[in-house]
């Protein structure tokens, strides 16, 4: 087991087709023990029995927009666990409409909303949970190829998942002087709650199908393994990287 006894804290379950239940389930199979943040009650209300089907130690309330609740989960993984060695950041947010329009008429407040969801949250979380974090442990967040290449409607979303990835490189910098690693995982699309937000996304999904040389979309499981890979010694000299997990489609040009 690559994880045996390992305490994951597992930020971003929205349901059982969440990227971050594939990488929960990868997690549980090879011995992990799990924690899981829910943002609210309506979420709570599905990730507790997630939580309780997989079986993890516990959930805990966080809203990562708040640096208090980031503050509180921390102090309450602490009295459950003492310790992290993985965490596992899956979380981003854009408003519907500015993932639907042009780009040039994202509002101010839209901007400001996603880059704080989607990019400032992985920061803050590291900061409130670095006391925490064991020597060796790994912290990993989800990205996508959006943030380097224009993809059709991601628009507000790219620019956070670019400043996602820059901030993802220098935490690698800054904490791997305690040991810790943190890297990205950069997944094809995945039909997800997420996903379902950004118009077109059907087409997406075809494209790859077509053009990518696997001939397939990645599934959660996909992406669990590679998560599963990156929290592991395995991946122990691995860090400040993205791992591309998209069936190879973003070697492909014209």
């Amino acid at each position: 087991m690559l994880l045996k006894d390992k305490k994951a804290a597992i930020f971003g379950v929205a349901n059982d087709k969440s990227i971050a239940y594939g990488i929960a389930q990868q997690f549980k199979q090879h011995g992990a023990r799990l924690s899981f943040s829910y943002p609210g009650e309506a979420i709570q209300k599905r990730v507790d029995p997630i939580s309780e089907e997989i079986g993890g130690d516990f959930t805990f309330p966080c809203d990562v927009t708040s640096d208090e609740q980031l503050a509180a989960a921390a102090q309450i993984v602490k009295e459950k666990w003492g310790s992290v060695d993985v965490l596992v950041h899956s979380v981003a947010f854009a408003n519907r409409d500015d993932l639907k329009n042009r780009f040039i008429d994202t509002s101010r407040d839209g901007f400001k909303l996603a880059l704080d969801i989607s990019a400032y949250s992985l920061v803050a979380m590291c900061k409130a949970f670095e006391p925490l974090l064991a020597p060796g442990a790994s912290v990993m967040t989800m990205t996508y190829l959006g943030s380097t290449r224009v993809v059709t409607n991601y628009n507000v979303m790219g620019v956070a998942k670019a400043a996602l990835e820059a901030s993802m490189r220098y935490l690698s910098h800054e904490m791997g002087a305690s040991g810790v690693r943190v890297n990205a995982i950069s997944a094809g699309p995945i039909k997800t709650l997420a996903s379902s937000g950004i118009s077109g996304f059907k087409s997406i999904f075809n494209h790859i199908e077509e053009r990518a040389p696997l001939k397939r979309n990645v599934s959660i499981d996909d992406v669990g393994k590679t998560a599963l890979y990156l929290a592991s010694d395995l991946a122990s000299g691995v860090t400040g990287e993205v791992l591309f997990v998209d069936s190879g489609y973003n070697i492909m040009g014209l």
